[in-house]
């Protein structure tokens, strides 16, 4: 069976991979939440939401590109850069 690549990112389901993965209710990972200073993620958690986030979408996220993922909106506008680059 061929892999399908996922070319878009449905926010809801990045919504709630983010919130299991800090396990939190879905309803506190808001669009704005700053996730270190609203939701409490140290650098240990970060690292697992963003190899939670490369096994998902099949992406590489760098490091210098982690220090940019604040927010679920951050979050969202960096995989569809990701995403677009990787069809491209």
């Amino acid at each position: 069976m061929t892999e399908q690549i996922i070319t878009a990112v449905d926010k809801e389901e990045l919504r709630t991979l983010i919130a299991a993965t800090l396990d939190v209710d879905v309803a506190e990972v808001t669009d704005e939440a700053h996730f270190v200073e609203d939701l409490g993620v140290d650098s240990l958690m970060a690292l697992e939401i963003t190899v939670n986030l490369e096994k998902k979408y099949q992406v590489r996220i760098d490091e210098s590109e982690v220090a940019g993922v604040t927010t679920l909106e951050s979050t969202y506008a960096l995989l569809g850069e990701l995403l677009r680059k990787a069809a491209g």
